[in-house]
């Protein structure tokens, strides 16, 4: 890289000043959502990897570190779970023994100043979270994600302190130092408690963002800091607070005594020339309610950097300037190729290696034979074959867990969705794996969260509704147009969860239900028709039992349409990935989980396992979706559908019409 500075010049909101002389520069450097990515290594596809990697990210830290005399790094949230690397650290021992895990290891030699919860902290425990954070030379704050609630904030029985106040020294305009005081609060959403419940129990409580903050900031402020900085584990959604959200951090910033934010948990960049605009939210900026706030992308792509101005009064620090950018370790062309900006720290890289060669050890480590190919290249568009294979895995098990009790006579059905299918994780985020032995890295691949077994009692009516609620995820499209977008891209892949054992059509020029967060827009609506199961009707009274996961079991994802707590008949402990481990091992020889059971002549998967679901057909009319520019070598498996593969786009992925 060149030698220049990494940030360009002065950007943000001024404030009045009151103090004298030449503004002493602070710099604010973070990370979010790295979820122990610390490698620049892709496990599931077990090759090197531009796009990711804490220890391409260190290089950013080290230079724009040297480029000030004043700086602090902190981490913003899912750090500790998210990677293979981190997920074979916890089995291992259940992960409570006396070494130190990689991920804290790496961020202790970073030196890590303080670090925020995010919700995926929380995925394998309370207890293994604070053995893991016992090793670290750095403080956590989390002041919404408590042990027990109190009658307010300020009496909840905290898990870890809810603020710290950092202390740097700056010297002002004359050479003199004085101390800087930084205030750190730390936000999660509260939602965590829910997705996790099968593990956190009565572990942990969560308090709306909006309300803890409230009542800590001025704490803080009583101390007498110079600046708050709001670690904000929660996405830039609605600018207007409402109670319990998940995506609060425009909202948040609105509160007095906060000077400056970290946002999170959606996997996005801010400031970004593109980012949505709403109320009180300037993308290009970088500023929430005119205040700098950076959001550093996922798994190490970004470097967060906040540079602020102040003046010494005499008394105390005073801001006079703040500015926010983000730093990528690569980046693509117009042509959207990809090239990388950074080299990976040979410090990390050397600190990270016995966890690097332990886990590819463990991601080769045979489970089964796979016959034929899978890939979830077109899964947000049609029947896939990876996705119905993990519904296949929880339908089986549920079936045997639940055969000799009260609901053994009841019709099982199954709800998976693809993990890896493009959205925010770029053109890379796909599933293909060829034919031949299958691993543990084939596994994680198919199945990259830890979620339990769960299997819930519903209605027809709760079926409909939450088919409606997934298939939301289409924009309406008018008879006749050509060209139009087909997916709203504010809606995960991981959400679009099909339900296997029943069969239906979609109707796209009826308007979507439900908007991306699963609040209904329009109840009245239908696009779903034709749903049955076996050739017949599915009545709005009919009981089935649906295998499904923690997450959709708890209402993560916007799930309440059928996944309430009265009707979840079962809850772990058994894990999802094992379950499907578990399965591939006994019926990947006979085929029986790719191909259709009445049908085994061939092992061509597309050709003969019939799609459980399609678009209803509107002649003359086209659209438009994006997927893996290898996807283009698979255009067969969409047979009868007629697609187009055009150009690449500047973001990477390749695009494709679709001829309805």
């Amino acid at each position: 890289m060149a030698d220049e500075s990494l940030f360009g010049p002065d950007v943000g909101p001024t404030l009045p000043p009151s103090g004298r002389g030449r503004p002493s520069r602070f710099r604010i450097l973070a990370t979010s959502d790295v979820h122990a990515h610390i490698t620049p290594w892709d496990y599931h596809s077990n090759r090197a990897s531009v796009l990711t990697g804490l220890a391409r990210t260190a290089s950013l830290i080290a230079k724009a570190r040297a480029e000030v005399e004043c700086s602090i790094l902190v981490d913003n949230g899912d750090f500790l779970q998210g990677s293979p690397i981190g997920d074979v650290e916890a089995l291992r021992a259940r992960g409570l023994d006396t070494s130190l895990h990689p991920m804290i290891g790496v961020m202790n030699a970073l030196g890590y100043d303080a670090v925020t919860l995010g919700n995926h902290e929380f995925t394998y425990g309370v207890d293994f979270l604070m053995h893991h954070l016992a090793r670290a030379n750095f403080p956590a704050v989390s002041a919404n994600l408590v042990r027990k609630l109190g009658a307010s904030p300020l009496l909840d029985d905290m898990l870890v302190p809810p603020t710290l106040v950092l202390t740097k020294d700056l010297a002002d305009a004359n050479g003199q130092v004085h101390p800087l005081r930084i205030g750190v609060i730390g936000l999660a959403p509260p939602q965590t408690v829910q997705w996790d419940a099968a593990v956190l129990g009565n572990d942990l409580v969560g308090r709306d963002i909006l309300e803890a903050a409230a009542a800590h900031v001025p704490l803080l402020r009583a101390q007498g800091v110079d600046l708050v900085l709001a670690l904000s584990h929660s996405g830039i959604g609605d600018s207007v607070a409402t109670p319990w959200m998940e995506n609060a951090s425009a909202a948040l910033a609105a509160l007095p005594g906060i000077d400056f934010l970290v946002a999170g948990h959606t996997h996005q960049t801010f400031p970004a020339p593109d980012f949505p605009a709403g109320e009180g939210v300037d993308g290009r900026a970088g500023l929430l309610w005119g205040k700098p706030a950076v959001m550093p992308g996922f798994h190490g792509s970004h470097l967060g950097v906040i540079d602020v101005d102040l003046v010494w009064t005499g008394q105390r620090w005073q801001v006079v300037k703040g500015a926010s950018s983000v730093k990528p370790i690569a980046r693509r062309s117009a042509s959207g190729q990809l090239r990388a900006l950074t080299r990976s720290a040979p410090e990390i890289i050397a600190l990270a290696q016995p966890a690097h060669e332990a886990t590819r050890a463990w991601a080769r480590r045979s489970i089964g034979h796979n016959p034929t190919d899978l890939h979830s290249y077109f899964a947000m568009i049609s029947p896939s074959a990876t996705v119905r294979l993990i519904a296949r895995a929880q339908a089986d098990f549920v079936t045997r867990a639940l055969r000799d009790g009260i609901y053994g006579d009841l019709p099982v059905l199954s709800a998976a969705a693809p993990f890896s299918a493009g959205g925010r994780g770029g053109p890379g985020n796909y599933t293909h794996i060829r034919p031949g032995r299958m691993t543990m890295r084939h596994a994680f691949d198919l199945y990259p969260h830890p979620n339990t077994i769960a299997a819930l009692l519903m209605t027809g009516a709760g079926l409909k509704a939450w088919l409606e609620r997934i298939f939301s995820q289409f924009n309406q499209i008018a008879p006749g147009s050509d060209g139009a977008e087909l997916i709203n891209p504010n809606f995960p892949s991981f959400n679009f969860s099909t339900i296997e054992g029943l069969t239906w059509s979609v109707d796209l020029s009826i308007p979507p239900r439900c908007n991306p967060r699963g609040e209904v827009l329009h109840r009245e609506v239908s696009r779903i028709v034709g749903l049955s199961r076996d050739g017949l009707p599915v009545t709005a009274e009919q009981r089935f039992v649906v295998a499904s996961n923690s997450y959709q079991s708890s209402g993560g994802g916007g799930f309440v349409v059928g996944a309430r707590a009265d009707n979840v008949i079962m809850m772990g402990p058994q894990a999802s990935r094992d379950i499907l481990i578990d399965y591939i091992a006994q019926t990947s020889m006979t085929d029986s989980w790719v191909a259709d059971p009445r049908n085994t002549a061939t092992r061509n998967l597309a050709a003969n396992l019939p799609p459980n679901w399609r678009f209803v057909p509107m002649p003359g009319t086209s659209v438009l979706f994006d997927s893996a520019p290898a996807a283009a070598g698979h255009l067969a498996d969409l047979a009868p559908m007629t697609v187009e593969p055009l150009s690449l786009t500047p973001q990477g992925f390749r695009r494709f019409r679709l001829h309805l």
